[in-house]
């Protein structure tokens, strides 16, 4: 077989990969958005020291957040795992909001808003989302299923 043929056999391989890569990627947003509570939100995990962000504008990560019963489950956009890569508790804590500043405006979404949550004790994150999915957040949190805060014996 000639060097020519082998090269584009090659390509042709490579072009096949990247074809089937982009469209698992397509499949598994689409699986992730069949529960329908799907929204865009990015993130940024904080320093576990000092609380503060790892830099202004590097850090933040986009993906899909999904809530499922009192967890809400957050995706990357750019990953193959069905498993989701940060799990929040319902009694996440909502610290603040802001809106994006300098570079960091350019590192997310058009008209997100960043909310700075409490997880548990030492650990915090900064969630980006639309004013919408801000609103879903706030009520998520803030809902709970009649007698949760009972205790159960």
């Amino acid at each position: 077989m000639p060097w020519w043929a082998a090269l584009l056999d090659s390509l042709g391989l490579v072009a096949v990969v990247l074809a089937v890569a982009f469209a698992s990627l397509f499949v598994r947003r689409r699986l992730l958005s069949r529960s329908g509570a799907t929204f865009e939100c990015s993130l940024r995990t904080t320093a576990p020291a000092r609380g503060t962000p790892v830099a202004a504008s590097r850090g933040w990560t986009l993906g899909v957040g999904r809530y499922n019963g009192d967890n809400l489950e957050w995706f990357r956009v750019f990953s193959f795992s069905p498993r989701p890569k940060h799990v929040f508790n319902r009694s996440l804590r909502v610290l603040g909001r802001r809106t994006p500043q300098g570079a960091e405006a350019f590192s997310l979404y058009a008209g997100h808003v960043v909310v700075n949550v409490q997880c548990d004790a030492s650990r915090q994150a900064e969630l980006a989302m639309s004013e919408g999915a801000l609103t879903g957040l706030l009520a998520w949190t803030e809902a709970a299923p009649p007698g949760q805060d009972r205790l159960l014996a």
